[in-house]
C-alpha cells in the first residue's frame, strides 16, 4: 500500500487507511489499532501522497522524504517525534539538507517523524510514489484497447 491510501485527519491522532467512500465522506481504518470509523467530508483530511515539504528550490513530496529516512535507518524507525527541537532539526537537515528553515516548523518535523515511525511499526514501508494503475486487458497482449 502506497501513501495514496493513507490519510491524516485534523483533530484525530494517528494515520488512517482509506477503505471506502460513503455518501457523506469516507470510511477509514486506524492504522495502529484497526478500528473503522466514518469521516465526514467537512473534516480536514490530507492524503499523505499529496503532502510536500518546502525547500529553497522546490517542494519535495513526503514520499521522497520517507524514502530517504528509510534509507538512512536501513528500514528501521527514525528518532522519536518527542526529541528536542535541536535534535529534530539536525536529523531533518541530514535527510533534506536544503529544507526551507523559515517555512518548515519543528511541529511539521514532529508530524513527519511520528507518521514515518507509525508506518514502519505497522509494516507499511512502500513509500514510492505510485502511478495510477493502467487497466490490463484480458488477453494479456500488452496492447491497450
Amino acid at each position: 500500500m502506497g501513501l495514496d491510501k493513507i490519510l491524516a485527519i485534523s483533530g484525530k491522532p494517528g494515520l488512517y487507511e482509506l477503505t471506502a467512500q460513503s455518501r457523506g465522506g469516507f470510511i477509514v481504518k486506524s492504522i495502529p489499532d484497526g478500528k473503522k470509523m466514518a469521516v465526514n467530508i467537512r473534516h480536514n483530511v490530507s492524503l499523505l501522497s499529496e503532502i510536500a515539504i518546502y525547500t529553497y528550490t522546490e517542494e519535495v513530496p513526503l514520499a521522497e522524504i520517507f524514502e530517504k529516512m528509510k534509507e538512512k535507518e536501513n528500514g528501521g524507525e527514525a528518532i522519536s517525534h518527542k526529541s528536542n527541537k535541536a535534535e529534530l532539526e539536525k536529523y531533518f537537515a541530514e535527510v533534506l539538507p536544503d529544507y526551507d528553515v523559515d517555512r518548515v516548523y519543528a511541529s511539521d518535523m514532529k508530524k513527519i517523524f511520528q507518521w514515518y515511525n507509525l508506518l514502519i511499526k505497522n509494516g507499511i514501508t512502500d513509500f514510492a510514489a505510485t502511478e495510477e494503475e493502467k487497466p490490463v486487458d484480458k488477453d494479456n497482449s500488452g496492447e491497450e484497447e
